[in-house]
């Protein structure tokens, strides 16, 4: 007789034939389906262990409108094997709030720890010794909430650092790549380029939405995380007292970092073009890591 693993500690991986199931994943597919018994509903169940199809043979019509494709559902039924393969048939399923649940039971994370990219964050911004823009670190930093957020973001959906954390590893990475730009170039404005570095994509923080799968939030897709960034900023700056030559030429280095395009086509300070390098830097190797060269 199979185990019956509770919603809490459940993952696919620990499937098997004969074993109930109960507990709490992301609906990747929904499609209804005609088979010589009447219509039924063909399901696939994912948890970062795996994947899981399963069926819905009974309540078709009502539970078709239970739930959609994208939810977070928690199910009750029983696994099987079928053509060698492990089936699942569903009596119970229901979306579950997104916000309720930890994205990472579903999402892809950061390998690397974010307790010690956290550190890393905050000791950069310490490094900063400009009275305005370490001003304005330290009120980002003090900001729980956007913390939260910040350590929980991608980078992107599918692309660079497209995992839960990946936004603060390649924040962190960005603004390393900086320290050692600036003992190289000392022309350059160390504390500008760095609180940039750190910044740059705090848009992010806002873009995405989670539940089976990473998604847009309504502003990310209007606005995107560039503006988004820029109007997360600016109320902080001037709480630290950023001066008007700081801000613009802060905002300037975040306006441009996916290229001069939105400055009229040239970068107008040497940090600004520091940042579009470095970020590019840092997104192309990772990109080449995890999806291959020829795929940046």
């Amino acid at each position: 007789m199979g185990h019956v693993p509770t919603a809490s500690d459940i993952t696919i991986a620990a499937l098997g034939a004969g074993d109930r199931v109960a507990g709490i994943f992301a609906c990747v597919r929904k499609d209804r389906m005609a088979g010589r018994s009447g219509p039924y509903l063909a399901v696939e169940l994912r948890d970062r262990s795996g994947s899981l199809p399963a069926r819905i043979f009974k309540d078709v019509d009502r539970l078709e409108g239970a739930f959609q494709r994208g939810d977070v559902v928690q199910v009750a039924g029983s696994v099987d094997r079928y053509r060698d393969e492990l089936v699942a048939e569903l009596t119970v399923v229901r979306a579950v709030d997104p916000e309720s649940v930890d994205p990472a039971r579903f999402l892809p994370s950061a390998y690397r720890d974010l307790d010690e990219l956290d550190g890393f964050l905050e000791g950069l911004a310490d490094e900063v010794g400009d009275p305005g823009f370490g001003g304005l670190l330290r009120i980002l930093v003090e900001d729980e909430a956007l913390r939260r957020s910040w350590r929980r973001a991608p980078c992107s959906i599918g692309g660079h650092h497209a995992y839960l954390g990946g936004l603060l590893e390649h924040t962190v990475a960005v603004a390393a790549l900086a320290q050692e730009a600036c003992v190289h170039h000392p022309g350059l404005n160390r504390d500008l380029l760095l609180t940039a570095c750190l910044v740059h994509d705090i848009g992010r923080t806002r873009e995405f939405s989670y539940g089976a799968e990473f998604g847009r939030t309504e502003v990310g897709e209007l606005l995107g995380h560039v503006e988004l960034g820029l109007r997360i900023l600016a109320e902080p700056a001037k709480r630290a007292g950023l001066d008007e030559q700081r801000w613009s030429h802060l905002a300037h280095c975040v306006l441009t970092h996916h290229g001069a395009e939105r400055a009229g086509g040239k970068f107008r300070t040497a940090e600004a073009a520091a940042l579009y390098r470095l970020n590019t830097v840092d997104a192309t190797i990772k990109q080449s890591l995890e999806h291959g060269l020829g795929n940046g």
